[in-house]
This record gives structure tokens, C-alpha cells and sequence, in this order.
């Protein structure tokens, strides 16, 4: 596999030789699924809660008396079946939405991303993306030289200025090679890898 090679004015220089095991599998649309899937189930957190009849603040008087009214029987007002009741199932903060996926599932559902970013022609290649100061300004006009607005940008050492930069550009992630994630890769239209990045990526999807 040939990933596209740019220079630091964004235009095409050559080609970079890419492993197939990595950057030339098939596209499998269920495995990505559940890898995404999985990823947005555990960056979740536990913070619905919900009352059950025991803790809503109701009186524990009886509505009405049992029978002559014509009414159904009702024993008190923070019954689930009336408007403002407890629930009877309710959720707690504690509740867990995991979901587990084996590590050669998660590589390869990585590396079909990859791949299928690669023969779309969104996944480039540059030498090393610097700045002279952490401007936010510089940063926008270097990726808009290069084509590109919505942008991850993987490096393997991430520089300050680069870092400080992009944080204000809505259309912009830049991240170390671990924190390449599969909702990331999915969401954003190009993908912008360093040549010492992509080299820490064939290590660890090897």
C-alpha cells in the first residue's frame, strides 16, 4: 500500500510505503460498528438517577377511602402508576454500560478504519507539522494552504505550539498515536499522519 507523502506546503512530494496488514484490509462494516459502538458505551458515565416510590416526596395519606367512590383503590399518591410517582424500575448512577471488545477485535476494526481511509484518498502523510508560535492564526492558515478543514492530526510527539494552537479550531484534533480513536478516525474528514507516527502505528497494530 502507497499512503500519499506532503511536504510542508500541503502539495504531494511522493509516496510512503504502508504494510497491506494494516492499511490494506478489507472494509467490515460490522466490526467497525461494534468497535465504535463500544468506545461511545464506555466513555459513558453513570450519571442518571432516577426515584423509586420509597423517595419521592409524597404524603403516605390514602387518596380516598377504598370502596363507594366509584374510583379505582388507591393506597397512596407515589404509586408508579400515577403522574409524579417513584419508578418502578428506576436507574441508578451506578449502572454500568460497558461493553467489552477483545484487543484483536479492536486492532482490526483500527486497521479496517485505516484501510478504508487509505483507498478514499483521506489519509496523508508529512514529513512533521511545527509551528513557530502557538498561534491559533497559523496553525488555520497552514492546514487552509493544505485543503484541509476538518482535520486529525496524529504525531508522535506533539508539539506545544501545535498543541496550544489547534485547541480553538472546532474542526481540528491533534493527538499522539494511543489516543487515536476509533470515533475520531470515523468523524473527521482527513486524517493527517507524521512519518514518526505512522511508524509508532505499525508497531502497535502489528
Amino acid at each position: 500500500m502507497e499512503l500519499k507523502l506532503l511536504n510542508a506546503q500541503g502539495q504531494s512530494a511522493s509516496n510512503v510505503a504502508a504494510p497491506d496488514t494494516i492499511f490494506g484490509r478489507d472494509y467490515n462494516e460490522a466490526l467497525i460498528h461494534q468497535v465504535v459502538i463500544a468506545y461511545q458505551a464506555n466513555a459513558r458515565g453513570g450519571n442518571r438517577k432516577q426515584k423509586d416510590r420509597e423517595e419521592v416526596h409524597h404524603t403516605t395519606k390514602k387518596p380516598w377511602r377504598q370502596k363507594g367512590t366509584g374510583r379505582a383503590r388507591a393506597g397512596m399518591s407515589s404509586s408508579p402508576l400515577w403522574r409524579g410517582g417513584g419508578r418502578i424500575f428506576p436507574n441508578s448512577p451506578d449502572e454500568n454500560f460497558s461493553h467489552k471488545v477483545n484487543k484483536k477485535m479492536y486492532r482490526a476494526g483500527i486497521c479496517s478504519i485505516l484501510s478504508q481511509l487509505a483507498r478514499e484518498g483521506r489519509l496523508m502523510v508529512i514529513e512533521n507539522l511545527t509551528l513557530e508560535a502557538p498561534k491559533t492564526k497559523l496553525l488555520s492558515q497552514k492546514l487552509k494552504d493544505m485543503g484541509l478543514e476538518s482535520v486529525l492530526v496524529i504525531a508522535d510527539n506533539v508539539e506545544e505550539n501545535v498543541l496550544l494552537a489547534s485547541r480553538n479550531l472546532p474542526n481540528v484534533l491533534v493527538v499522539e498515536p494511543r489516543h487515536a480513536d476509533p470515533m475520531s478516525l470515523v468523524f473527521y474528514k482527513k486524517v493527517l499522519i507524521t512519518k514518526e507516527a505512522l511508524v509508532k502505528i505499525e508497531e502497535m497494530l502489528a
